[in-house]
């Protein structure tokens, strides 16, 4: 099977970023980093990987835009399967593998898979975060019963996550005009709406910082991201619950989460003026179907 890597980077921390890619070399076929307007010396330091090709994008395009620029690159190449990473991921040394053969066991039972991701530890976590199923009015958190243990998801983060090209082409690619955040979440829930399953797979094992540094709130760290971050993961949570196709019972239950986030936020992250404006203009555009690239004119 021909597997293709695909790192997404912007402004990486080259020690993080170089890790990743030495995790990489002896699991995937080929590797792509996709970087969305780095510095300039990105490009120099890329070129002692000989073996990784890089595409330079110029501009921050966004994830989305830079996941589909790769997920093309390695369709050219023939892949059988894309896995997907951030540039502050680490996987473990037979993730991949793990991925791969799970993918095979679902689809030889018969299952149309849609992706497959593994287990990511935070190491500012208490626990490695579960995978998530809405049913009903009810957010499951599917927690792994055994190591080997396979779990039905709604979605899975995108990072480690990876996909059969067969199922790119009958899905489609990446949202390109949510730029970044609930670009996993939107493409998970259109696959699963054209009956491919996401699946979680408790053997295969990540590293993976997730947002900044959190806030310890009675004993729990709830993750933390900037206020423009904020206000795409506001966005772009209206602009999914406004598509007819995504089920009502999944706006209830993400609504009402976010509707938690948004109190949260507003009282304890700092500056809480900035998170709170963000937020709030970010609802604003979604309600108005206002995406792409945020503009620093609307501040």
């Amino acid at each position: 099977m021909n597997v293709v890597a695909v790192a997404v980077s912007y402004q990486p921390q080259l020690e993080h970023l170089g890790a990743l890619l030495d995790a990489l070399a002896h699991q995937v076929d080929s590797v792509v980093v996709v970087d969305n307007g780095s510095e300039a010396h990105f490009g120099g330091w890329l070129e002692k990987y000989r073996s990784i090709h890089g595409i330079f994008l110029g501009s921050n395009r966004g994830v989305a835009a830079a996941q589909n620029v790769g997920i093309d690159w390695a369709r050219r190449r023939g892949a059988d399967y894309v896995v997907l990473f951030d540039q502050d991921s680490l996987p473990a040394p037979d993730m991949v593998r793990c991925l791969v053969e799970a993918v095979q066991a679902k689809q030889a039972a018969g299952c149309k898979v849609a992706a497959v991701g593994p287990r990511y530890l935070d190491e500012r976590q208490d626990n490695p975060p579960p995978f998530i199923r809405v049913q009903g009015l009810k957010l499951l958190r599917q927690v792994c019963d055994t190591s080997n243990s396979i779990v039905e998801v709604d979605y899975l983060i995108s990072s480690g996550c990876l996909i059969p090209t067969s199922t790119l082409d009958a899905v489609g690619v990446m949202r390109e005009d949510l730029f970044i955040d609930y670009v996993d979440i939107e493409w998970g829930l259109r696959a699963r709406h054209k009956g491919f399953q996401s699946l979680g797979v408790c053997s295969a094992q990540m590293q993976h910082s997730l947002g900044d540094i959190p806030i310890n709130f009675l004993g729990k760290n709830i993750p933390l991201h900037s206020p423009l971050r904020h206000y795409y993961h506001f966005r772009n949570a209206v602009l999914l619950y406004t598509e007819p196709w995504v089920p009502l019972n999944w706006r209830l239950v993400d609504g009402w989460r976010l509707c938690l986030k948004y109190v949260f936020y507003s009282l304890f992250a700092t500056p809480r003026k900035a998170h709170w404006r963000m937020m709030t203009l970010g609802v604003w555009h979604g309600l108005v179907g206002k995406a792409g690239k945020f503009d620093e004119g609307a501040r």
